[in-house]
C-alpha cells in the first residue's frame, strides 16, 4: 500500500477539493479501526498529498479557494475595529469670534459707568432725565465696542440689540405686577438697560 501514489491510498483525484481529502482519509480510518499500519500510511499519504498540492498553488498550477486554509497555514487574526465616536460640532465661528475675554479691570470700568448711570435713573423723576441718561449710555457702548474692533456698524447693532432685548425684559418684569415705589417704572426699565449693555460692552466685540 505505501509504494502507491498517495492520491491512489486516498483514492482521490489529483484535482480533489480539500474537503475531499478529509473525507477520504477519515472514511479509509473508520474502515479499519484496529489497523495501526493503515492508519500511518493513510495519515502519511494524506500529508504527502497536501503537501503536494501546497507546492502547486505556490508554484501557480492549481488554485485554492481563498476561503480554504491548509493545516499548516495560521490563521490571521482581524485587528479589532476600532468604535467610531462622533465628533461633537463645535460652536459656530462667528459666535466664537463674537466673544471677548476681557480684563477685570475693564470689566470694572464698563461696570462703574453703568452703575453710575443707573443710581442717578433710579432718583430721577423726569422722564427727560432718564432719555438723556439712555443717550449717555448708548453713546459710551457705541465708543467702547468700536474701540475694539473699529467696527461703529458691528457696535450699533450690538448696542441696539441690548437696548431691545432690556425693554423686552423690564416690560416682562413690569408685566408681572412688580411694585417699583417709589422708583418710576420707566427708570426701572433703565436700569434693565443699562445691565444688558454693561453684558454687551464687556463680552461682546
Amino acid at each position: 500500500m505505501s509504494e502507491q501514489n498517495p492520491y491512489d491510498i486516498l483514492e482521490v483525484a489529483e484535482n480533489a477539493s480539500f474537503e475531499d481529502i478529509q473525507t477520504a482519509r477519515d472514511r479509509i480510518i473508520s474502515l479499519h479501526p484496529e489497523d495501526e499500519s493503515c492508519r500511518q500510511t493513510v495519515e502519511a499519504a494524506y500529508d504527502s498529498v497536501l503537501m503536494d498540492r501546497l507546492r502547486k498553488r505556490q508554484e501557480g498550477k492549481i488554485k485554492v479557494p481563498e476561503g480554504i486554509r491548509f493545516a499548516e497555514r495560521l490563521t490571521e487574526k482581524k485587528p479589532p475595529k476600532k468604535l467610531s465616536i462622533p465628533p461633537i460640532n463645535p460652536a459656530p465661528n462667528w459666535f466664537q469670534q463674537s466673544l471677548d475675554q476681557p480684563e477685570a479691570k475693564e470689566v470694572a470700568i464698563v461696570g462703574a459707568c453703568y452703575t453710575a448711570l443707573a443710581g442717578f435713573a433710579l432718583f430721577s423723576q423726569s422722564v427727560d432725565t432718564l432719555a438723556f441718561l439712555l443717550a449717555l449710555g448708548v453713546g459710551f457702548s457705541l465708543y467702547w465696542l468700536n474701540r475694539k474692533e473699529q467696527k461703529l456698524g458691528r457696535a450699533l447693532l450690538l448696542t441696539l440689540t441690548a437696548l431691545v432685548m432690556g425693554a423686552l425684559i423690564g416690560s416682562a418684569l413690569l408685566q408681572t405686577g412688580l411694585q417699583t415705589d417709589p422708583v418710576q417704572p420707566q427708570a426701572l426699565l433703565s436700569c434693565v438697560m443699562f445691565v444688558l449693555l454693561w453684558l454687551v460692552d464687556s463680552f461682546l466685540r
